[in-house]
């Protein structure tokens, strides 16, 4: 269906620290530390509920494919035309030949274990979407074993 955008200025460090109050307790039980690397004043122009859904979907997952002991980091840097919000985490990561896929609706890397952890396989390709919607983009890099970086990319307006 047809989204509507409601862009407002957002503080990026305060709503990423709202997504990690939810994310709280399954990190804990994971054993997955949280770390809200942007700075306290910085903003972006985006519509508050998209992208604290965008934010919600990749900290979700990098915990729920992390390893004991690891971390889900989020961190921005800014260029002239751009601000580009960063979520690392230290899992497993992604296999090379599973990238060029992994937005695509329903795509899954690993069927058997997506069954045991639950979801759609709709997250990645929904946040790619609303990301666009934004006049933005979102890219991952992985290397397999030591975690996966996703990269929403939002325009300066």
């Amino acid at each position: 269906g047809n989204i509507v955008m409601h862009k407002q200025t957002c503080r990026l460090n305060a709503m990423v620290g709202e997504v990690f109050i939810s994310a709280e307790n399954k990190a804990k039980a994971a054993d997955v530390s949280l770390e809200n690397n942007i700075p306290i004043d910085k903003t972006v122009e985006a519509d508050p509920m998209r992208l604290e859904q965008i934010l919600v979907n990749l900290i979700d997952n990098g915990v729920k494919f992390n390893s004991k002991g690891g971390s889900v980091r989020v961190s921005c840097e800014e260029s002239e035309d751009s601000i580009s919000v960063i979520v690392n985490d230290t899992g497993e990561g992604i296999a090379p030949e599973h990238l060029p896929r992994l937005f695509e609706r329903f795509y899954r890397t690993d069927k058997a274990r997506s069954r045991e952890i639950g979801g759609t396989g709709l997250g990645l390709a929904i946040c790619k979407h609303l990301a666009r919607l934004h006049g933005g983009e979102m890219t991952v890099t992985s290397v397999a074993g030591q975690g996966s970086t996703f990269r929403l990319d939002l325009p300066k307006h």
